[in-house]
């Protein structure tokens, strides 16, 4: 069977390595990303450089979009030169995003009355989970459509877990991420405890990676810091967007997310001295030097 036409925009940390894995896995592939330059390696590889997201949806029957938040997201669906403008009916829609609640369901009624259908399809890991095709898809939307999109998912990822109606995923994603937020802000009080009581540092977190705290992320987080790098898998200020997506979240469903809001105000120091566009485990270091 012929391989499905695919639209890919943005061309981000995690959209690049998506891109790579369609292309490796022959699918035609159109890409929009509002830096050209990022998009001409791509082009070098075999996709097609659209100009816009409304050129990019215009030659695909599966449009996914991965972008930094519902600012971007509105503007690649609903802009001037928006995607949902040129989706033919019937085609699938899929935002990868991590996006609030609110505004996906938005998106999925603008998309039902174009005829197409949206799934709502946040991911759950990083730089190298993209680049190697090992991504968990959170979906939400109709489960015709998830069968309609799982053979192009299927080279990006590990699993797409469907979870419900639309916003599911948004939710599922936003939960997700709030936990990993506040792992990482305790574990940056935890760090600069360590340093400020003078115990040693390479010792302390052996315990605390080894012993009852040490999820894979805290272990991961913890090995980035003690290694100095925060060259960015996933960037500090995402991270700040959606514990604010989350706590939002929270209140509408009568819900105080208490430790979320302490971790966001840890993140917002950060991103105040410096480290926004550094990897999230950065908020280790941006509290040993407050």
């Amino acid at each position: 069977m012929s391989r499905q036409r695919v639209a890919l925009i943005g061309l981000g940390i995690m959209g690049s390595g998506m891109a790579g894995r369609l292309l490796s896995a022959g699918f035609p592939l159109v890409v929009y990303n509002r830096n050209r330059d990022k998009a001409a390696p791509f082009e070098t590889a075999g996709a097609v450089l659209a100009a816009s997201p409304r050129e990019a949806a215009s030659r695909a029957e599966v449009v996914i979009s991965m972008v930094a938040d519902d600012v971007a997201s509105r503007a690649v669906w609903l802009g001037e030169s928006g995607a949902l403008g040129a989706a033919a009916p019937g085609t699938v829609l899929v935002e990868s995003s991590t996006l609030s609640v609110a505004w996906v369901r938005e998106l999925a009624e603008a998309a039902r009355q174009k005829h197409c259908e949206l799934l709502d399809a946040p991911v759950t890991g990083t730089k190298p989970h993209a680049a190697n095709g090992e991504l968990l898809f959170l979906v939400g939307g109709s489960e015709t459509a998830l069968a309609t999109a799982r053979p192009v998912l299927a080279p990006l990822s590990r699993d797409a877990i469907y979870l419900g109606p639309t916003g599911s995923g948004a939710l599922m994603k936003l939960i997700n991420n709030f936990l990993c937020g506040v792992q990482a802000a305790s574990l940056a009080e935890a760090a600069a405890l360590v340093s400020n009581a003078g115990l040693d540092r390479e010792k302390a977190l052996a315990v605390l990676t080894n012993g009852a705290p040490g999820s894979p992320l805290v272990k991961t987080l913890a090995a980035r810091a003690a290694a100095g790098d925060f060259t960015p898998n996933f960037v500090l200020r995402l991270m700040a967007k959606d514990l604010s997506y989350a706590i939002e979240e929270g209140i509408r469903n009568h819900l105080n997310l208490r430790t979320a809001a302490p971790a966001l105000a840890e993140f917002e120091r950060a991103i105040a001295a410096g480290y926004g566009d550094r990897d999230f485990s950065a908020v280790i270091e941006a509290m040993q030097r407050s």
